[in-house]
């Protein structure tokens, strides 16, 4: 039913709408934050996060209340009010609701595909196909390849990331190197695609184009790509002499199939998700429909009853097939398996809103790059807020949004263009994100592969050198993107006034 055209909202009810979209009411005693308090309460809380998980082994949970305390009371030294202390972590959480819905749907898709046996017959199809030796290579591939096609690296590590986690992992190959390999391929196939969402949002803060801003990625991202190619396919070539436990490997497949009725038809919902990305099908429809297609085959296919497979949709799997690796990597999926998971990025979320809302990290940032002597370092800046962003604010859009305003005028007043300062963004708040635990990014990964973050950190070798040759080659003049080549400008400069 369509609302008449000439509607209109009484006099009060317009009135207290009104009331209400301005709530909290601004104040005007609000202080700014000087760099030396700005510094000690960062130091605060990225020092409470590493202590208490590395030094002391907490819970991130536990440690982000913390972090949030401590940014509170620094807010109420800036001057701000409960309410709007209140709002500030109301702001957090709603930019990033739909992604934190994502964590149920790939909590209930991977309850529904192991149930309708599709992750099951994709890990006993690959043990006849992946070898040891070349897994590591084919793996980054295989990941790459459907991220750029998907433009997501969420639904590549929740879909094809546990099914190759599961076959690595059958195959002797250690969990978190095959992580690592994952994280690599996905957050590499996720920056190139034009279908990405953080893809499209660094260049519309830049103030370029996509297309642009992929071509000026090329120029770092294809060395990195390559570099990490060989070194999966050299770590590879260790487990080519490695004997296969064929014994163990037939054992395993004859549990799946014990279990599961394995066969092409079960594979139509991961391939229908595919289908539907490629074809620019938002992500969470996208699984939905993944979702649904998948009762019927687990109904006719696997004799599934439709209150179990609304069961497993909530509490995950539960199977006994006598061979514990094979029930270690069936037992999983449901919404509740994602609570722990969206607990954290809530908190999360929460505490990057009052980093964002005191503008304690803007006043460092705005302190360091007002003292840079030359523009070859401002890449590096660039990326070092990136990743500082990420860590602190535990989430990459509000990183690439805050660190693109940051610079989006600094960047062409010193001749360099605007997809240089698109690409410096995806290079840090995109590909660290799920590096640190406590972030939104790092708490799925986590979820979806079992993995810490902490622990596959080093083997993703594209997340982290990404970043690192991003730094070093405009340092040396390489890779820098300047309006003019023979243009001498100098960070800063200022029109002389009359």
């Amino acid at each position: 039913m369509e609302r008449s055209s000439n509607f209109s909202i009484p006099e009060e009810l317009n009135h207290r709408r009104k009331r209400y979209e301005n709530y909290p009411p601004p104040r005007k005693n609000h202080r700014t934050p000087s760099a030396l308090f700005s510094l000690i309460t960062l130091a605060c809380i990225i020092g409470t996060l590493i202590a208490g998980i590395l030094v002391f082994g907490l819970d991130e949970h536990v440690l982000l209340v913390c972090c949030v305390a401590i940014i509170g009371v620094a807010c109420v030294i800036l001057g701000y009010s409960w309410d709007e202390i209140l709002d500030g972590m109301v702001k957090g959480t709603i930019k990033a609701m739909p992604a934190l819905f994502f964590f149920f749907l790939i909590g209930m898709a991977i309850g529904a595909w192991v149930q309708c046996g599709t992750l099951p017959a994709l890990i006993y199809y690959g043990l006849d196909i992946l070898s040891p030796g070349w897994f590591l290579p084919a793996t980054l591939i295989i990941t790459s390849l459907t991220s750029i096609s998907t433009g997501s690296s969420w639904t590549t590590a929740g879909t094809v990331g546990v099914v190759l986690l599961g076959i690595g992992t059958t195959m002797g190959l250690p969990q978190p190197l095959i992580a690592g390999c994952i994280l690599s391929g996905a957050y590499f196939g996720d920056k190139m695609s034009p279908l990405s969402d953080t893809t499209n949002l660094a260049p519309a803060i830049a103030g370029t184009d996509v297309f642009k801003h992929i071509g000026a990625m090329m120029y770092t991202a294809v060395p990195v790509y390559l570099i990490c190619l060989v070194i999966y396919s050299i770590i590879g070539f260790q487990y080519t002499n490695v004997e296969l436990d064929i014994e163990g490997i037939a054992e395993i497949q004859a549990a799946i199939s014990g279990t599961f009725t394995v066969s092409p038809i079960v594979l139509i919902p991961l391939i229908v998700v595919l289908i539907l990305s490629i074809c620019k099908f938002p992500a969470i429809p996208s699984l939905l429909i993944g979702i649904i297609v998948s009762y019927p085959i687990a109904a006719i296919y696997q004799g599934a009853h439709i209150s179990s497979f609304f069961d497993v949709l909530n509490n995950g799997n539960v199977y006994s097939t006598g061979v514990e690796i094979v029930d270690e990597l069936l037992n999983r999926g449901g919404m509740q398996e994602m609570m722990w998971t969206f607990s954290l990025g809530i908190l999360a979320l929460i505490l990057g809103g009052l980093i964002t809302m005191s503008g304690i990290l803007k006043v460092l940032i705005g302190k360091i790059i007002t003292r840079l002597p030359s523009r070859r370092l401002l890449p590096a800046c660039t990326i070092f807020t990136g990743v500082a962003g990420c860590a602190c604010l535990g989430e990459q859009y509000m990183s690439i949004v805050l660190t693109g305003e940051l610079y989006k005028d600094v960047y062409p007043e010193n001749g360099l263009k605007r997809q240089m300062l698109s690409r410096c963004v995806e290079e840090s708040a995109t590909v660290t994100a799920p590096l640190f635990p406590w972030t939104t990014c790092g708490a799925f990964m986590y979820a979806s592969l079992g993995i810490s973050p902490f622990v596959f950190a080093p083997y993703a070798f594209v997340n982290w050198l990404t970043p690192l040759v991003g730094i070093l080659l405009p340092l040396t003049g390489l890779t820098l993107l300047t309006e003019n080549a023979d243009e001498q400008v100098h960070l800063f400069k200022r029109k002389k006034t009359t």
